[in-house]
């Protein structure tokens, strides 16, 4: 489903839930009794806050969509965190993710990744690739580092294979470039 198709299923979600909701015109509604007032010697009692939240580090199950997990599970498909290495770019706070039916002997999976990264680790990296003759193109998203698919094991529908996207301060790794839309984790 493509962004616009999802916005009008959400909007259309919304409506029903909220028509839903509404009561029909016809119905009428009883009196509610007032609330007591309180009495002037009353004191309000201190209002708790929440601490504010903790933020939460990326896993293989929170990196991509909750609908892409759904799916990689009810198949029966569990993961495996990798160390998340770009050329000679080591990322130890990165996280890459193969998600596989490992009951199974196949060279069949998916591959996630996801990490911060320096402007200079960026640029590193990227380099790296280029060398060995992965592709670049600059996108609205970021910059876009492709393999060579020549040599790629798979391709999506645009002939892409395996794909960086390098943000500002991020980058995110799937086996092919239409793979990149399941990643959700803004850091």
């Amino acid at each position: 489903m493509n962004r616009r198709s999802s916005a009008a299923f959400a909007a259309l979600l919304l409506t029903a839930a909220l028509t839903s909701c509404a009561g029909s015109p016809e119905t009428e509604s009883s009196p509610t009794p007032a609330a007591p007032k309180p009495s002037p010697t009353a004191t309000a009692e201190p209002v708790a806050t929440q601490p504010p939240a903790t933020p939460v580090a990326p896993t293989c199950d929170t990196i991509v969509s909750a609908g892409t997990v759904k799916v990689l599970t009810d198949e029966g498909w569990t993961f495996e965190e990798k160390e998340f290495v770009i050329g000679d770019v080591t990322l130890p706070d990165g996280l890459l993710c193969f998600w596989a039916d490992y009951t199974v002997a196949s060279d069949h999976g998916q591959l996630y990744g996801w990490s911060e990264i320096s402007a200079e680790d960026a640029s590193s990296a990227q380099s790296s690739l280029l060398k060995e003759g992965w592709t670049r193109e600059d996108g609205p998203d970021g910059i876009y580092i492709t393999e060579n698919p020549q040599y790629s094991m798979g391709t999506d529908d645009d002939g892409y294979g395996m794909t960086y996207l390098f943000g500002d301060g991020w980058v995110k790794f799937a086996d092919t470039r239409q793979g990149l839309i399941l990643i959700e984790w803004a850091g």
